[in-house]
C-alpha cells in the first residue's frame, strides 16, 4: 500500500506491486528515483537497485513463502522449486547466495524449517510427527536432530520450556 501511495505521489504508473519487487510502466528519472528511495527509507523500506541483492532478496522471499505461506511444502527437490520460481539455473543461485550471504541456499532453508517447527509447537495444533510429515522430514528423528543442532534444545524440551513459561505468567 505504501509504495503504491508513493508511486502516485511521484506520477509513475506501475504494472504491479508484489512484495520486494515493483513494475514500472515508464522510464524513471534520476529525480524521481531518488525521491522514491527517500520516501521508502522513511517508511524503513529500501530501494534495491543491484540485480544480484534483487536476486537474492527474490531467492529468500521464495524459500520464506515456501516455508512459512504455503499449506504443504512442494513434493519436488528445493533446488528444482527455486530454479523454477526464479527461471535461473540453480547452481548459479546457489553460488550467488552463498557468495553474498555466506551461508548456502540449504542452510538458510533449514534454519526457517526450524524456526516454522518452532512456531508449530508453540500453537500446539500438531504433534511431532504430523510436524515432521508436513515439513518433508524423513523422520522425526531427523526432524529433532536438525532442531537440537540449530537450537540447542530437543523438541520436547522447547515444548517444555513454552509451558512452563506460560502457566509462571498465569500465576502472575
Amino acid at each position: 500500500m505504501l509504495v503504491k501511495s508513493e508511486l502516485n505521489k511521484l506520477g509513475l504508473h506501475f504494472v504491479f506491486v508484489n512484495l520486494g519487487e515493483v513494475e514500472i510502466r515508464e522510464d524513471i528519472s534520476a529525480e524521481q528515483r531518488e525521491k522514491l528511495k527517500i520516501a521508502l527509507l522513511k517508511a524503513g523500506l529500501e530501494l534495491m537497485d543491484d540485480k544480484k541483492a534483487i536476486l537474492i532478496e527474490r531467492i529468500k522471499n521464495v524459500i520464506i513463502e515456501m516455508i512459512h505461506y504455503s499449506d504443504e511444502l512442494p513434493k519436488i527437490k528445493k533446488s528444482d522449486y527455486i530454479s523454477e520460481k526464479l527461471n535461473h539455473d540453480y547452481t548459479y543461485l546457489s553460488n550467488l547466495f552463498s557468495e553474498v550471504t555466506g551461508i548456502n541456499i540449504e542452510h538458510y532453508i533449514i534454519l526457517h524449517k526450524i524456526e516454522k517447527v518452532k512456531e508449530m509447537l508453540i500453537y500446539d495444533e500438531l504433534n511431532l510427527t504430523e510436524i515432521s510429515y508436513k515439513l518433508n522430514y524423513s523422520s522425526v528423528a531427523h526432524l529433532s536432530s536438525q532442531f537440537k543442532k540449530v537450537t540447542g534444545l530437543t523438541p520436547s524440551f522447547f515444548k517444555q520450556l513454552k509451558n512452563k513459561r506460560r502457566s509462571t505468567l498465569e500465576n502472575v
